[in-house]
């Protein structure tokens, strides 16, 4: 079928998911719903690619590459309806065609690491609800031998009471391109889990969109259930399980690598007091009175007035960002907004979501009207972050309208020492 093609393009497409058509200037490949794939490489796209995806469809691609080896898959392009739990449309992708491993479920347009399966066999399964948003997708696959590129198969479950995991070649040399390790931590029911790390170093990013470690509560790879993502080369303090299981993801990308790491658990009887202190309670404000967390009549009937400048209360806050408001709901007395990212000062624990280039946060204003906020507009918050990761900002924190004007001391105070 190549060399009929005379005007030198190529039809990367395998014949069950692609027919050709001849266009006015070129071959287009056609993708259809699903199919049953049992080249060595090929492309996979989202029914109709690039154009809007159907709603209301669900696809199943099963690849089987030759016995003894193992599929490679990378994304090369994403973009669908976008929620930070993946509930309306998504892509799975599994280890095996029936009862494999679930090896990430991926929605919006953030692109994840190459995902390997355990043995000659993946399946994907895309599903999309009434409404639809998006192109879909585009992924590569080939087929590797399990070995190709450092160890494939790290990972699995642990059951020890106490247990070393590292990453592939550690220590003696940088762990290798293009691969999942994904480390099960199964405690009796009422233990939980700590894990430390002894060295840590992953390729650095701001926020760890390339290679990184993502710790997960639970037995799956779960947004709504992530303890934290991990890159660069300063290790994470410890982690505490709430249940009796851990699911700890290691992905690199098809680009640079780095040492790796080397972490350890051991299992811990339920009652031990899980008071992990992240990096940001160093910063906490010098104040005598608590500040409080949740919404109430009393904290709501301040006067809303801005106390402080910028510098005096950058110390003081758990995070500090610039953003454009993009969703603003009541809810109660208080008002939830979903904030694009224009700039991160000081991240401390809160919770970022990434698609693709854009970042967002949750931010909870505690007090409907205090500080009032208005969809559209850019804002410079500072405040508390909560548990779950999500920004609250009561009547006495700092937010203001952003100007480029204020670009410069931000700058500043984000290269001073607290």
């Amino acid at each position: 079928s190549h060399s009929s093609n005379r005007r030198g393009c190529r039809c990367l497409l395998l014949s069950s998911a692609c027919q050709k058509r001849w266009g006015s200037t070129d071959w287009t490949p056609t993708f259809t719903c699903g199919g049953n794939i049992t080249e060595e490489s090929g492309v996979i796209g989202s029914q109709g690619y690039p154009g809007v995806y159907p709603p209301n469809t669900k696809c199943v691609w099963r690849i089987t590459v030759p016995e003894g080896k193992v599929v490679v898959l990378s994304f090369r392009f994403i973009d669908l309806e976008n929620d930070n739990l993946c509930r309306y449309d998504y892509v799975d992708v599994y280890s095996g065609h029936v009862n494999g491993q679930r090896l990430g479920r991926f929605c919006g347009t953030f692109k994840p690491g190459s995902l390997v399966s355990m043995g000659n066999k993946m399946l994907l399964q895309m599903v999309s609800d009434a409404n639809t948003a998006g192109s879909g997708f585009l992924a590569v696959f080939s087929a590797a031998h399990p070995h190709e590129r450092g160890d494939q198969y790290c990972g699995g479950r642990l059951d020890k009471p106490t247990g070393t995991f590292k990453t592939p070649n550690w220590p003696e040399k940088d762990y290798p391109a293009g691969v999942t390790c994904s480390w099960h931590i199964v405690a009796p029911k009422n233990q939980i889990i700590e894990v430390k790390f002894e060295k840590f170093d992953v390729e650095r990013d701001n926020y760890c969109r390339y290679d990184h470690v993502s710790i997960f509560n639970g037995a799956e790879i779960n947004d709504a259930k992530r303890i934290g993502k991990y890159c660069g080369d300063s290790p994470p303090g410890p982690v505490y399980s709430d249940g009796n299981q851990l699911l700890i993801q290691f992905l690199s990308d098809l680009s640079l690598t780095a040492d790796g790491f080397i972490g350890h658990y051991k299992f811990r009887p339920k009652k031990f007091p899980t008071t992990t202190i992240s990096p940001t309670t160093t910063t906490q404000p010098v104040t005598t009175r608590p500040i409080p967390l949740k919404y109430s009549v009393a904290l709501c009937q301040q006067k809303c007035n801005r106390r402080g400048t910028l510098e005096s209360n950058y110390c003081s806050s758990n995070f500090v960002i610039t953003g454009t408001v993009i969703t603003a709901v009541m809810r109660g007395g208080s008002m939830y907004a979903t904030v694009s990212i224009i700039n991160v000062y000081k991240e401390g624990s809160l919770a970022i979501q990434q698609a693709g280039k854009t970042m967002s946060t949750k931010i909870i204003i505690l007090c409907k009207k205090c500080p009032f906020i208005r969809r559209g507009l850019n804002y410079i918050f500072m405040g508390q972050v909560d548990e779950e990761g999500r920004g609250k900002i009561a009547p006495h924190h700092f937010v203001m309208v952003f100007k480029t004007k204020n670009q410069k001391l931000l700058n500043v105070l984000k290269n001073k020492r607290c």
